[in-house]
């Protein structure tokens, strides 16, 4: 696979997940936004190692639960560039709890972060896209949207709301050459699983045919797939990268 002369903007492209989405990008070609809400040190990391791999990188900061922000990124990263091929909204949150005692706060954070942020970069991107007649959107949902999980109901709705918006623009997109398609992790080692008890830990890993954590790579390279030729045939499709997990 090849993505040269791609230009891509990855949401929460500062570390984890996002991180190495940046750099698999990077590594076939294309040129990256990498999208930061407030971490600006790990996004600029995050842009150097891209640079090493011999493609163009700019840190851009945006909080996607912002419409007006996302509007913003997305007008950023075409001047940059010149052009958008590539979304990945990958930016995300948690604030869990049991859904009995879940603060109303709590619950509009994740959805304002989690879904609302996709739908209205989808919503800025779609319009360059649609006049270059090319462009590829990729969302991360997550198991958890195919299963749902305890004390994570509203991490789950916006993950599984996730789905439905790509699958519906899947088909308002598909006629100008736009495809949008989910990859749906799994258990991955970031710096957010990495803090969880060895207790937990050992617990998450038994539910896994596989009986291991998947790594942001692995999500990664799913992720290029959607972006490149490849899959030009390919809309509205769900990918879980999980082991097993989800079967």
């Amino acid at each position: 696979m090849t993505l040269n002369g791609n230009c891509a903007l990855v949401t929460g492209g500062s570390r984890g997940i996002g991180r190495a989405v940046c750099l698999e990008l990077a590594r076939l070609g294309a040129k990256v936004a990498v999208n930061y809400a407030g971490n600006e040190a790990a996004a600029r990391e995050t842009v150097a190692a891209c640079e090493a791999l011999g493609t163009a990188a700019f840190a851009l900061q945006g909080d996607v639960a912002d419409a007006a922000s996302c509007d913003r990124i997305v007008k950023e990263t075409v001047k940059h560039f010149g052009r958008i091929d590539i979304l990945v909204n990958n930016a995300g949150i948690t604030r869990d709890g049991l859904l009995m005692t879940m603060k109303e706060e709590d619950w509009e954070a994740v959805l304002s972060a989690n879904l609302k942020g996709a739908a209205m970069c989808m919503k800025a991107a779609c319009r360059p896209m649609m006049k270059q007649r090319y462009g590829r959107i990729i969302n991360l949902s997550s198991v958890v949207g195919l299963r749902g999980n305890v004390g994570q109901a509203n991490y789950a709705a916006s993950k599984a709301g996730l789905i439905g918006l790509s699958k519906s623009m899947a088909k308002e997109l598909a006629t100008r050459n736009i495809t949008v398609n989910v990859v749906a992790p799994g258990f991955i080692d970031t710096e957010m699983t990495a803090v969880l008890p060895e207790q937990a830990r050992q617990s998450m890993l038994k539910g896994i045919p596989m009986g291991k954590a998947g790594t942001g790579a692995d999500v990664a390279r799913c992720v290029a797939f959607f972006a490149a030729a490849e899959s030009e045939y390919v809309t509205g499709q769900v990918l879980c990268v999980d082991g097993g997990m989800a079967v």
